[in-house]
Parts: C-alpha cells; structure tokens; sequence
C-alpha cells in the first residue's frame, strides 16, 4: 500500500506577469519503509515535490494523500498538526535554535504536541544517543560539528516518532565521511524501523542508499531507477 500518494500533481506560480509551471501532471507512489531520491537540475521541480509531500504547500490541482488521507481537505490547523505527527523534516543547514542545547533542540516538536516536559526529556536524551550524541545533550550548536548538527537535526525528526523523514540535501554542507555517517543512518531509519524516506540530493553516494530514484526534468518525472538491493 502506498504510504504517500500524488495523483496528475500540478503546481504553478506567479512571478509577476509570468508563470511558472512547477509540477506538471506528475504521479507519485512511495511505500512505507521506502527510501526515494529526488534529483535533477535545479528549477526541476524537486523542492515544491517534497514540499507537496510534506503537507507544507498545496498543488495547483491533482490530489495529494498521506496515509489515504486527501491533504486538500484539510484546514492549515489540521495541516500542522498531520506534519507534527507524521513528518519529520531534516534540512541542509540544520535549522537548530543556537540559543538551545541539542537536548532542548530535539524536543521543540514534541512541546508544540504537548508532550510533557519529563517524556520530553527521556525522549530527547534518548534520541541524541540513538545517533552518537548521548555525550553532547548539553551542547548548543555553536559547540558541535556539521555532523554532529545534523545528527541532532535527525534526532529532531524523529522526535514525534513519524511515519516519514523528508530530507533536503542532507550530506550537501558535509565532507564526504560525516556524509556517509548521516546516510547510514538514514538507511537504518527504512531498515530497522520501517521509516520512510524521501531525499533531495545532487550527490550520487546519497542516492544510492535509495531503492528508487527518481529524476526529475521540467517538473515532470523524466526517469526512474531502481536500486538493487
């Protein structure tokens, strides 16, 4: 069954007296456990597909589902709420409070959901270890690596334990060894606890963790490849 479904997707702007055709009529289907590559040249449409997916902006026309529930008929309240419970999103450049630790870091989602201040705690401590950081739950940003930063993104992710982990250039802003560390994880994310994954990446070692790629080419899906496993 498919966990994300988009059916003839369009998605158009407006930039002054011109538009712009993001998405044209474009179908997608990923299952639970799946890891997808969004790549292709930038303008191709990769960004509004994940943002699309992540409940976070609406497509001109087609249907968007995330669990075989219509994303359109949901008010922007439902809409946060669905992305606080079944999205987690990692970002190229973190996006971590540099004011927080990465133990109050990872558990900004969870307050927005109400959780209480000591589960927040066990949970956060618990994920900062479950990716290599129990030693660094006090640390702020500006005391941690871009690994460490991300892996504390990561954590963030998964702090509301949600059924998909978007991730927009994961590895972009690291060397390539701090990169296969992040991607590793990622891969036992889909392995081990059944997380779907969607990345948008331009790196050919991110989208081999993937078990579909898909290219994309003037918002339309101009090609799938299937890794093998």
């Amino acid at each position: 069954m498919s966990l994300l479904k988009l059916t003839g997707i369009t998605k158009d702007y407006r930039l002054g007296n011109t538009a712009v055709h993001a998405l044209r009529g474009l179908d997608l289907h990923v299952t639970k456990g799946e890891i997808v590559a969004l790549m292709g040249p930038s303008g191709s449409g990769k960004s509004t597909l994940m943002h699309i997916l992540g409940a976070l902006d609406t497509p001109t026309s087609g249907t968007a589902s995330l669990e075989d529930q219509d994303l359109q008929t949901l008010g922007e309240r439902q809409l946060a709420r669905l992305r606080g419970r079944k999205v987690g999103f990692v970002f190229q450049t973190f996006h971590l409070v540099p004011t927080l630790s990465a133990q109050r870091n990872v558990e900004l989602p969870m307050i927005f959901l109400g959780v209480s201040r000591r589960e927040r705690a066990r949970r956060a401590r618990e994920l900062l270890e479950r990716v290599g950081l129990g030693d660094r739950v006090k640390h702020k940003p500006s005391e941690l690596s871009g690994g460490e930063r991300q892996r504390v993104a990561i954590a963030r992710a998964l702090a509301n334990d949600p059924e998909v982990i978007l991730a927009d250039e994961p590895t972009g802003n690291l060397d390539s060894e701090t990169g296969a560390t992040i991607l590793a994880i990622l891969r036992r994310l889909s392995a081990e606890d059944g997380k779907t994954v969607v990345l948008v990446t331009h790196d050919p070692e991110a989208a081999a963790i993937a078990h579909r790629i898909i290219r994309l080419r003037d918002g339309q899906i101009a090609e799938v490849t299937t890794n093998a496993r």
